[in-house]
């Protein structure tokens, strides 16, 4: 089988990384791609929103199965794009229908699904423009700190979490009018949980349905959780509290509901279903949805799985999830994203990448990569590359992971020197 994978970032790495292990693998093609992917896969020039051109090329190259890996495509109904051409019905498509994918869309919409599944989330309101005066009137009646969030999609970037009232007003008005674009048109105030919080990821074919390992991600950019939000600073999995009675509430009082009601709404949905957590003295309570894998989770996630992604895959498409049966290894994975200076502000990028020998049986997932005319990799994003290793406890994880990154050197790398390290016990690793 010959397969499509959409996207350019370390997500995609480690999606065509893992499906490229297949034995139903003939080919796998990544649209875009970076400069990571051509070690296991084909760069194909074409753009994943650019819906016709995808559909030619899955034409030309006789692609069996496209797997869409950011949300943008999905959110924009490419699934449905396919689905309308009787031409495409054998075409086994990962990722859900537009519907579907507006559980990530929209995050009124989905604090609204949430409320109709009985899903245990925080108790919230939504505002528009116009709506500023009862904005700051619903502000004042919770407690610090508060909890600001763009509807729309923000790149990873959309959600603001304010000390005080006077800050969360000045930062309320700034996404009213344009801060994060049309997502901000209208903001999601919600009440600030305390807890911990965790990733957890379900691959379904709508009916049945597997919970993949889950993974701890590190969205500040500065160590001990400070600074702005990113697109993601560094993933670990397992998760150690996620364990036992914690994950049978989360399958119990989260998963099933959700697919529940997703049946009982009619609304199709095959593919991942990744439910942002907070673990509150031992109680999930959802975050967010996401209906794609996140990253830099999946560089954490899939070196855990040893089961074949092609066949997952293809039993999600054939509707026969719950035959398959998960095989997961017990090691722990520890990703440490590198990133350019400056990101997730304005950062210069085109600086060549010393990548090390790799050696240690670590793995480089790239994202903002690009190669020059004489094959060099330089740099062409904020997140550059995540570094993953795996090791038999969390500690010799990080540890391995680490000694990798001191291999890795670009013009102005910045990294978190904590990854796991609050999971330890420990402060910033040296």
């Amino acid at each position: 089988m010959k397969i499509l994978v959409l996207g350019s970032g370390g997500r995609e790495s480690a999606l065509s990384w893992k499906l490229s292990q297949s034995v139903h693998a003939e080919k796998v093609y990544v649209a875009p791609g970076n400069a990571g992917t051509v070690q296991w896969a084909e760069n194909a020039d074409v753009d994943p929103m650019n819906f016709a051109q995808v559909k030619e090329f899955v034409l030309e190259k006789g692609i069996g199965m496209l797997v869409v890996g950011p949300e943008d495509p999905l959110v924009a109904g490419i699934h449905d794009y396919f689905l309308a051409d009787p031409n495409f019905r054998d075409l086994a498509i990962i990722g859900p229908c537009r519907q579907g994918a507006r559980l990530e869309g929209s995050k009124e919409y989905a604090k609204a699904f949430m409320e109709r599944a009985g899903i245990p989330t925080a108790a919230y309101a939504v505002f528009g423009k116009e709506q500023i005066g009862q904005a700051k009137a619903f502000l004042k009646g919770l407690k610090p700190p508060y909890v600001l969030k763009a509807d729309g999609l923000a790149a990873g970037k959309g959600v603001l979490i304010e000390p005080g009232y006077a800050q969360a007003c000045a930062s309320l008005e700034a996404m009213l009018e344009g801060k994060f674009g049309p997502a901000s048109s209208r903001v999601v105030i919600e009440e600030y949980l305390e807890g911990i919080e965790l990733s957890v990821f379900v691959l379904t074919d709508g009916k049945s349905y597997l919970i993949l390992p889950e993974a701890k991600d590190y969205k500040k950019a500065g160590e001990g959780d400070t600074g702005p939000n990113t697109g993601g600073m560094g993933s670990v999995s397992p998760v150690p509290f996620a364990r036992g009675e914690f994950m049978d509430k989360v399958e119990e009082r989260i998963v099933k509901p959700t697919l529940a009601r997703l049946q009982a709404e009619r609304i199709p949905y095959t593919g991942f279903l990744f439910v942002g957590l907070m673990n509150v003295k031992g109680d999930p309570y959802v975050i967010e949805y996401n209906v794609r894998m996140g990253d830099p989770e999946t560089e954490s996630v899939f070196p855990r799985i040893e089961s074949d992604l092609v066949e997952l895959f293809q039993a999600v498409h054939a509707g026969r999830l719950h035959e398959e049966k998960l095989s997961i290894s017990p090691l722990t994975a520890a990703s440490v994203m590198l990133v350019s200076g400056g990101y997730p502000g304005s950062y210069k990028k085109g600086f060549p990448v010393e990548t090390g020998s790799g050696e240690d049986g670590s793995l480089l997932f790239h994202a903002g990569t690009a190669l020059d005319a004489e094959g060099r990799v330089l740099t062409a994003g904020g997140r550059v590359m995540a570094v993953t290793a795996l090791g038999e406890d969390l500690e010799s994880a990080c540890a391995r992971a680490y000694a990798r990154v001191a291999q890795v050197a670009f013009e102005g790398m910045r990294f978190r020197k904590d990854i796991g390290k609050d999971l330890l016990g420990k402060g910033v690793c040296e």
